[in-house]
């Protein structure tokens, strides 16, 4: 189910019988809770040329559209005279980081709003988390998030991080088939598929996704409705984008010029365009030039930059449908703001303001399946509605001149909008767990605390190769997590297993009742190590593991910020907990085991 449909669901909102009545000769009738938002030049978004016009909006919908519609008495009035009425922004790429942190959630919602974007994809938080994402989003003042399922290669582009829950791995159709099918529960709303694997040419190719099980991927997400965007930036992977009949491509082709062939397999795909222009712009807003405009990765840069607007134009030129994207949570690539740029630099590509406009409304909801329910000003349409100052479509400059703000039909940015108290808060409330937090005697991978354990093994091109399972002890004592890996050759590496403390790690836990983190564990040569991930950072402490099982307990008092990244950058309170850690790392190309059993609070 798409996020628009889980929302109307949730609100029990329909998309007709609204009562679209024209003015006539009769009064117009009282309206409590209407909005009639009157004299704007309205950008439809529907290819008609902007006009003059009254919209109306009752019950988070749009009633009525014209210039001879009348508000309804008692219908809450804005006088709009003089500015432009568009369809609230779309952005089908972005990443609510950083590091996927949740407690920067409502800052981004925030930043997207003011901007006037009511619509994004997040590609970076794993399923697990979506659920308790979606439920703290319905708290917001928010856009509509569109929750995305990731899918690489063993070693490919964006499984070079996180675990096999947050990055399906996939190199056969089969394996393919398999991810899709996994995520049913999950209900994703889009799938991404890592397909490139060159990494601009500044670091090592990691592998790609061969065409025939992106093909297999694409088929079987389109069985579920599920539209698939890749992660494509090279021409000839572009080709097998469209071949395979991707829904969009999420990046610019951006390796050489696009040619005929690649533009005929785009097109006769039937594949949209989303170039995150943003992102790669390579001296970005408010940054310096380099003080050596001839340093190697900067001309580099600029030279990707050329290509990524040409083949924009080249592409747009021959028809294929332009969406609009950013990769904002990027590096120097802000929520929000990047949504407008990216408008700007379509502009700067060749493209008219109108095109640009179009990209950031109509066509994205189109590629993601949502055009029946918002992305233009029409009747029976969702309330997703941005006022600007100026002529957008004549100045594309002028989007960034936002007066008022509206998501179902409420006003979230503007004169006298009044934000939930949860966009002003830094992460969810703390909670409280039981003492118990896994005693590995579920069959289902998950913990005591109905949680799903996940692998943490090093990141990187080269990861330790890791298996964790679940296995009996002896003497009648139950079962026991067993943790094996072969280590990577590099600094530091390890075999690492994450208990989440509550569903995705998003919600944290208040564990000042406790004093510490007690378990049983035996294990063979390597370090050992307890960590405990809080909102603020990580904890660790080391643990001394021998063949035998012995009991540990590990106070809260004895936990020092851990090295490296992911260290804690505040104190310890106590009241932020995610997950607890257990870690195993040796010299590279060891091999490590440990088991795991009865992990509490005591």
């Amino acid at each position: 189910m798409s996020m628009s449909r889980w929302m109307s669901l949730s609100r029990g909102v329909g998309v007709i019988g609204l009562g679209l009545a024209l003015v006539s000769a009769a009064p117009a009738p009282s309206a409590d809770g209407v909005t009639a938002i009157l004299g704007a030049t309205v950008f439809t978004a529907t290819g008609e040329a902007p006009h003059v016009a009254n919209v109306i909006i009752r019950d988070g919908r749009i009633a009525a559209v014209g210039p001879r519609v009348r508000a309804p008495r008692g219908a809450s009035v804005i006088d709009a005279k003089g500015k432009a009425l568009l369809p609230g922004f779309f952005d089908v790429h972005t990443h609510w980081t950083p590091a996927g942190a949740p407690n920067v959630t409502p800052a981004i919602a925030n930043a997207y709003i003011a901007a006037g974007v009511t619509t994004v994809n997040d590609f970076h938080q794993s399923p697990e988390s979506w659920q308790p994402r979606r439920a703290w989003i319905a708290t917001l003042a928010s856009p509509h998030v569109n929750f995305t399922a990731r899918t690489s290669t063993p070693g490919g582009h964006g499984a070079d991080w996180a675990d096999v829950n947050t990055t399906k791995w996939v190199n056969t159709p089969e394996a393919a088939r398999a991810a899709i099918r996994e995520l049913v529960p999950y209900k994703p709303d889009v799938i991404k598929a890592f397909h490139d694997g060159w990494r601009y040419g500044t670091a090592a190719d990691n592998t790609s996704m061969d065409e025939a099980t992106l093909a297999a991927l694409v088929d079987e997400a389109h069985k579920n409705h599920w539209p698939v965007g890749t992660h494509t930036v090279t021409v000839d992977r572009g080709r097998a984008a469209g071949r395979a009949k991707v829904d969009f491509i999420a990046h610019s082709l951006q390796d050489r010029e696009v040619d005929a062939e690649t533009i005929a397999a785009i097109k006769q795909g039937g594949t949209t365009y989303a170039p995150t222009l943003a992102v790669y712009e390579p001296v970005k807003p408010g940054m310096k030039p380099p003080e050596n405009p001839d340093d190697p990765r900067f001309r580099q840069s600029v030279r990707k930059f050329g290509f990524a607007l040409r083949n924009l134009k080249a592409l747009h030129d021959a028809g294929v449908p332009i969406a609009l994207g950013t990769d904002a949570g990027m590096p120097n690539t802000p929520h929000g703001s990047s949504t407008l740029r990216e408008m700007e630099l379509m502009v700067q590509a060749g493209l008219t303001p109108t095109d640009a406009l179009m990209a950031g409304t109509a066509n994205s909801a189109r590629v993601l399946g949502e055009l029946s329910d918002r992305g233009t000003i029409e009747p029976g349409k969702r309330a997703d509605l941005v006022l600007v100052d100026g002529q957008p479509w004549k100045t594309i400059t002028d989007v960034r001149k936002t007066v008022r703000v509206f998501v179902d039909g409420r006003q979230v940015h503007g004169p006298g909008t009044v934000l939930p108290k949860a966009n002003g808060e830094v992460s969810l409330p703390a909670v409280t767990v039981a003492a118990l937090i896994d005693d590995f005697e579920r069959a289902d991978g998950r913990t005591a605390l109905d949680t799903l354990r996940t692998d943490d093994m090093d990141g990187g091109l080269d990861r330790t190769v890791q298996v964790s399972q679940v296995v009996a002890r002896e003497a009648g004592n139950g079962r026991a997590l067993s943790v094996a890996g072969k280590l990577s050759v590099k600094d530091d590496p390890q075999a690492a297993v994450i208990l989440p403390l509550t569903r995705g790690s998003v919600a944290p836990v208040d564990a000042r009742r406790y004093r510490g983190v007690r378990f049983d564990v035996r294990g063979g040569e390597g370090e050992h190590r307890l960590m405990v991930n809080t909102l603020a950072g990580r904890w660790a402490a080391e643990v001394k593991a021998g063949p035998q099982w012995r009991t540990v307990e590990v106070p809260f008092a004895e936990l020092k910020r851990a090295p490296g990244r992911g260290a804690a950058s505040g104190p310890w309170t106590g009241a932020d907990l995610t997950e607890v850690e257990f870690a195993v790392s040796g010299q590279g190309g060891r091999k490590v085991w440990a088991e795991l059993d009865n992990v509490t609070f005591y």
